[in-house]
């Protein structure tokens, strides 16, 4: 009676146990997803931030703005061409967000006074 318990348990275990791997993997890929959307964000809020603060000038601004707008329609190529992000895609958006960052940084402080 006890060892037909532990083999239903076993049994049930394996059953259910690819399915918390599974679901684990997706959880994975949508931080992923999340991580790219949310550095977008932040770093328009940067931008946004440097224009208030006058920290921008105009041409710095629209650089920015180009920059960041290009780094999204490469995004929205790259999703529309399959199932989520592949590896090699995500490396290069973030290289992409990491040079974005960098100009943001660069041109906030410059010291260039907004005419």
């Amino acid at each position: 009676m006890l060892g037909r318990r532990i083999a239903a348990a076993v049994c049930a275990l394996a059953l259910v146990a690819p399915a918390g791997v599974f679901a684990q993997g997706r959880q994975v890929s949508d931080r992923h997803n999340r991580g790219i959307n949310a550095r977008e964000h932040r770093q328009a809020l940067r931008i946004r931030d440097g224009r208030e603060d006058n920290e921008l000038t105009r041409r710095e601004l629209d650089r920015l703005r180009a920059d960041e707008a290009s780094v999204r329609a490469e995004e929205r190529v790259y999703r529309k061409s399959g199932d989520g992000l592949s590896r090699w895609e995500r490396r290069d958006l973030q290289n992409d967000l990491n040079r974005t960052s960098r100009e943001i940084y660069r041109a906030k402080h410059n010291n260039r006074a907004p005419k």
